[in-house]
């Protein structure tokens, strides 16, 4: 006889994934086989596994043990998740994941967007241009923003970095951004990194005679915090 799963049983079989990361998780440098891990960690933990072995992941994942067991190092050293030692009712020592640097890292990170995004960023291209912005211009950040979903300090990057290369005008902006998507960069600590590397190349290029100029802007903004 058919057992037909009643709505009730669906529902309670959940697991609650929040908005923010799979809206924010290539801005912070994810990709979808690692989130894939992370909802596989969030449905272990929801059954009291609170340390399941890259084997337990790979068994419901179309990667190998030894892939998972790479991705789980990989999360770790970047500070998405972190390994706590508990104390359990019998004394003994036990393992765990926590996510809470995820959820910190995530959160903290959608704040700072939020506030950023609330006028300053505006604010910040009219005090580079020295004018205000026309209805085009202001049209193309909100196309970065809502479109393209590219956060406000990645957008901010890469006016300082027309800034520093004397071509301040959103043609140039625009295609620094798209540059960037090619490449995968979608942090702005990526884009300090291919930036550092663009101007060593041309620096090395130039031979002998390097051609001279005040590079305190490129810098300033690359190691601002």
């Amino acid at each position: 006889m058919t057992r037909f799963i009643s709505f009730q049983d669906i529902l309670l079989n959940q697991v609650q994934v929040p908005v923010q990361l799979l809206d924010n998780y290539k801005q912070m440098g994810l990709n979808e086989q690692e989130v894939m891990i992370i909802l596989q960690l969030l449905r272990f933990l929801q059954e009291n596994n609170d340390f399941p072995t890259p084997s337990d992941l790979a068994s419901h994942l179309t990667i190998s043990e030894k892939d998972c067991a790479n991705v789980l190092r990989s999360l770790i050293q970047r500070d998405f998740l972190s390994i706590e030692q508990l104390t359990n009712a019998s004394d003994q020592i036990t393992e765990s994941y926590s996510l809470n640097p995820l959820w910190k890292k995530l959160f903290s990170e959608v704040t700072e967007d939020q506030s950023e995004n609330d006028g300053t960023l505006f604010i910040l291209f009219e005090q580079e241009f020295g004018r205000p912005l026309s209805p085009f211009e202001i049209e193309m950040i909100n196309s970065w923003l809502d479109e393209d979903k590219l956060t406000p300090p990645l957008i901010k990057a890469a006016l300082r970095e027309s800034v520093l290369m004397g071509k301040l005008n959103f043609k140039y902006i625009d295609r620094i951004l798209r540059e960037w998507q090619k490449k995968g960069i979608h942090t702005v600590e990526q884009a300090r990194e291919a930036s550092k590397a663009f101007h060593e190349n041309q620096t090395s290029n130039q031979g002998a005679a390097p051609e001279k100029r005040d590079t305190s802007i490129y810098y300033n903004w690359l190691e601002e915090e």
